[in-house]
């Protein structure tokens, strides 16, 4: 096992009133939209951050999965801009976002019948290129390079400092199993769905409200699966199938069907990527990948009518997806303890409210 202490840091800074403030510094976990929000907004404030990411790279429910066919949006599948804020923060990365003509979206019966006209767009629907991911990835790139990103490292463990009693240090594992201990933290900033989040707190025995205001919080799971269908690419042949891009059904295992290759920057070879509904997902949780492949390949024949073979097809599961019940504000936040979370969960299941979140949260903290 091994242990590290807080770099070094010399950088002040001042409040409102131009008095020097010395930065504080944070762990956060998980490098999601909430978490890279939160971390970046921080580093600006001139806070020293250090985010915790059990995958291999950032993106949370952005992530893109890679194939040989061209990259799945496996999470979410575009987003909306309500907020000025999120909009100031999508405006540094120019050209990073393109409009998605989601104006084909469906509302299907059971059998893939078109059961209501597509409504007029009411606001765009935006896709980050060449996958979902690359925005997260963008914002976290500083991070990364500065050393303040530690991707394929799980928090196993929140501990009280061993040097400083008001402090925090953190417990980590590694893909390969080492263990390491992090030290020299003012504040942990837990950014992962509220089950695990509230989970890690209660293992690492610390009393703070912020696990009980969790309580109340219910994610829905979904079951994604992800089809190529490479003998589209043929002379005279563009799509199989219906001519629609995207569309939200009524089957009983199937909530939401879209053409990756209709989305800009993706290549133009024929895949779909389908979510389950949550209540059929919540049916088969536990059920073997294999099977959930199955039954989701036959209903997304059913509804589109596309039965030929698949030239690949993956099946992931999102144990907490979707938000059926929010905690109800941004973010929560115990200033006594130094202990905050923050996520989509907060405020709903939109991409913007992750964003929203971990701002809200590093604005607090600051």
């Amino acid at each position: 096992m091994t242990s590290s202490s807080p770099r070094a840091s010399h950088r002040l800074r001042t409040d409102g009133a131009g008095t020097a403030v010395l930065p504080r510094r944070f762990a956060i976990i998980g490098a999601g939209m909430a978490g890279v929000a939160c971390a970046r907004t921080l580093v600006q404030a001139g806070h020293d951050v250090l985010v915790f990411e059990k995958s291999s790279r950032a993106g949370g429910r952005t992530t893109t999965l890679d194939s040989p066919f061209g990259g799945f949006d496996a999470g979410a599948q575009y987003f909306t801009v309500r907020d000025a804020r999120f909009q100031q923060a999508l405006d540094t990365v120019p050209g990073l976002c393109r409009p998605w003509s989601a104006n084909t979206v469906r509302v299907l019966d059971a059998a893939g019948r078109v059961a209501a006209a597509a409504p007029p767009p009411g606001e765009p629907h935006w896709v980050a290129a060449p996958g979902m991911e690359s925005l997260v990835t963008a914002w976290a790139a500083p991070l990364q390079q500065a050393g303040q990103l530690l991707t394929g490292t799980q928090v196993t463990r929140i501990e009280r400092d061993a040097l400083r009693p008001d402090g925090w240090q953190v417990r980590t594992e590694a893909l390969d199993g080492a263990v390491h201990v992090h030290a020299g933290f003012d504040a942990v900033l837990l950014s992962q769905p509220a089950v695990p989040a509230r989970a890690l707190l209660e293992l690492s025995g610390i009393d703070t409200p912020v696990a009980q205001e969790l309580a109340p919080v219910a994610i829905a799971p979904c079951w994604t699966l992800m089809l190529a269908f490479a003998q589209a690419v043929r002379p005279g042949l563009t799509t199989l199938g219906p001519q629609w891009n995207a569309a939200r059904s009524t089957h009983h295992r199937i909530a939401w069907l879209a053409r990756e290759s209709s989305k800009p920057g993706r290549s133009r070879i024929e895949r779909w990527t389908v979510q389950a509904s949550p209540a059929w997902s919540q049916e088969h949780l536990e059920d073997d990948a294999t099977r959930v492949q199955a039954k989701l390949t036959n209903g997304f024949a059913e509804i589109t009518g596309i039965r030929a073979e698949p030239t690949q097809a993956i099946a992931r599961r999102w144990r907490y997806a979707q938000t059926t019940q929010p905690l109800g504000r941004s973010h929560a936040w115990d200033a006594r303890r130094g202990i905050g979370a923050c996520g989509d969960w907060c405020l709903g299941h939109r991409l913007e409210d992750a964003f929203i979140s971990g701002l809200e949260l590093a604005l607090a903290v600051a």
